[in-house]
């Protein structure tokens, strides 16, 4: 038992050990087109959050993160596009299940850019914001093979601030706190080197 032990612990400290670099990312996209009435809507959305990081010790690991996102949406009358970055660091605590699982959370804090652009026939309207966001997300890692793997989670909780500037300098200051458990869901990927 305690040779089983010693393997399983070796074989999952060779996936996460001390100094190694972390690499991750997840990536989505979102096509819909709604049909009513004679009108079409059309939707579609695109995002790419990677993350890379430094493992400075058997269970920490710290980095930076990006965000790009993309969100459309038009009809004969209109179309709406969403912009965003966000760029911050990241520090995760990890702890081993066993050989196969480990659990952790993520504590990301960093800036962010919106920019929402409304056009229909009358013109174009451009409303761009600012500003912070901080969120923990907890999660799964599944070691699929030496180091590389898969993440799981199910939610976490955010706080964002925005404040826009608009087109004639009549901006919307937007704070924002959600929990999200069980009502978001994304898989990663993920390697160490």
């Amino acid at each position: 038992m305690l040779v089983i032990a010693a393997l399983a612990m070796f074989s999952f400290a060779n996936a996460q050990k001390k100094g190694s670099i972390l690499v991750m990312g997840s990536f989505n996209y979102q096509s819909e087109n709604v049909s009513n009435s004679g009108s079409e809507t059309k939707n579609n959305n695109f995002g790419f959050s990677p993350k890379v990081g430094y493992q400075f010790h058997q269970n920490w690991t710290a980095g930076i993160e990006a965000g790009v996102s993309n969100s459309k949406q038009e009809n004969v009358n209109n179309e709406y596009k969403s912009n965003n970055f966000s760029l911050g660091g990241f520090l995760r605590y990890s702890k081993p299940l066993n050989q196969t699982f480990s659990a952790y959370a993520d504590l990301g804090v960093g800036f962010q850019n919106q920019k929402d652009t409304f056009t229909n026939n009358v013109g174009r309207n451009i409303n761009e914001g600012d500003g912070f966001y901080a969120r923990v997300t907890p999660a799964i890692f599944i070691n699929v093979n030496k180091g590389f793997g898969l993440n799981f989670n199910i939610g976490g909780l955010g706080y964002n601030t925005l404040n826009y500037d608009g087109n004639n300098g009549n901006g919307d200051n937007v704070k924002r706190f959600d929990i999200s458990f069980g009502q978001a869901f994304s898989v990663g990927i993920s390697k160490n080197f």
